[in-house]
């Protein structure tokens, strides 16, 4: 597949490591405004950087735009006019609605709304995705791209919102569980080093067992905790501190500010 990702920051380079690593891609072009920053893909063989969105678009099949909201609009107005009846957008841009991407381009356009996360750089992203009307028959094909680095979901365009905030924000929410469990464990008397590499493969093996056992975590807990016994202690602990309420809470907050984006 010949693919240009418009807009390499932060996910735009997680996405194009993850095609990298999959072996999907016949051509990959890159492109950013400063490509100083990117320049060594450029010696990967098939892989072109440019700061030329045209040319991206011109050499390319499929197009993700991975650009900021601010941004957008700009860069979709920039490149309507070089979209031709081959091309798949695939935007995975936070907040901006198909309809608002169809006012620029034209609704006869196929284009595909995804949000996947940093994890997609390891091949780990769960990525959501829908799309218009015109794109609906390209959703397969959609799917086994982001399955090539993760797993896909197709979902209703109304639950994209909750999508951005549980898959893509979800990475820097575990990340400060899993920090907070590392934290602990230095207190506990373990070397930094160890006790971060203890909390990560910690939940892992949890995240395994839920994915093997096809079991709910209240199952699993079950398991864990005897009576009068510690683990039950440091689960009433946590709650008793708002463990739950905290994450939940959390989650809601996100979901307020990204409908206000």
């Amino acid at each position: 597949m010949k693919i240009a990702i418009i807009g390499v920051g932060n996910l735009g380079l997680s996405i194009a490591k993850g095609l990298l690593i999959s072996d999907k891609i016949t051509s990959l072009y890159l492109t950013k405004n400063k490509i100083s920053t990117i320049k060594e893909y450029d010696e990967i063989e098939n892989v072109f950087v440019t700061n030329n969105n045209i040319e991206a678009v011109s050499k390319s099949d499929i197009i993700i735009i991975s650009v900021q909201p601010n941004d957008a609009l700009y860069i979709l107005e920039n490149i309507k006019n070089h979209i031709q009846e081959n091309h798949i957008i695939i935007s995975t841009i936070t907040g901006l609605k198909i309809n608002e991407i169809e006012k620029v381009i034209g609704a006869d356009k196929k284009i595909i709304r995804s949000m996947p996360n940093t994890a997609i750089s390891v091949r780990k992203s769960l990525t959501c995705i829908c799309s218009n009307d015109t794109g609906s028959q390209f959703l397969d094909l959609c799917v086994s791209i982001f399955n090539s680095v993760g797993k896909a979901i197709i979902i209703d365009e109304s639950k994209m919102q909750s999508a951005t905030v549980m898959c893509a924000s979800g990475i820097a929410f575990w990340m400060r569980i899993i920090r907070a469990m590392a934290q602990g464990g230095v207190e506990l008397g373990f070397e930094a080093k160890d006790s971060l590499e203890i909390s990560y493969r910690t939940a892992e093996g949890a995240i395994n067992l839920l994915e093997k056992n096809k079991t709910h975590p209240e199952q699993e807990i079950d398991k864990v905790t005897t009576p009068s016994g510690c683990t039950i202690k440091g689960i009433i602990e946590m709650e008793n501190k708002g463990l739950s309420s905290a994450i939940i809470h959390g989650l809601i907050s996100s979901h307020e500010k990204i409908n206000n984006i």
